[in-house]
């Protein structure tokens, strides 16, 4: 994996992915999402992923997967993430709330290298989730 940032001269620097992806990540001129916007939102899509991926295996009707990320940082320099809380709002039909449990736990336990990663630094990470059903 491998990633390249780049400098535009101001506050921004332009990111691309390994897979050639770009991203826009800025400082100061809200034209991007700040650094630590982009760990957030690494996380949220790695836990997401592994959530949907493990329902769907297990047969479940998931219609939409929402994670609404919360998070705390540290009042001095460097400003790490202290607390990160995941809360998951799944809706489908039919969902057996064991097996969305179950999901989160393999995400969070298991699966997501992004959450293993930042709690094996110190972030504190915890997770809930809600169940809307569809017709």
């Amino acid at each position: 994996m491998n990633a390249q940032v780049k400098w535009d001269g101001d506050v921004r620097f332009e990111g691309t992915s390994g897979s050639g992806f770009k991203v826009m990540i800025d400082g100061e001129l809200k034209q991007g999402p700040r650094p630590m916007e982009l760990i957030l939102l690494g996380l949220g899509g790695c836990t997401s992923y592994d959530v949907v991926g493990i329902l769907k295996k297990t047969r479940q009707d998931v219609v939409d997967c929402v994670a609404e990320i919360e998070a705390e940082r540290a009042d001095a320099v460097p400003a790490v993430f202290t607390k990160i809380h995941v809360k998951f709002i799944v809706s489908g039909r039919d969902l057996n709330e064991k097996k969305v449990a179950r999901a989160v736990q393999l995400s969070a336990e298991q699966y997501c290298s992004a959450s293993l990663m930042l709690e094996k630094g110190g972030v504190e990470i915890t997770h809930s989730f809600e169940i809307i059903e569809v017709a």
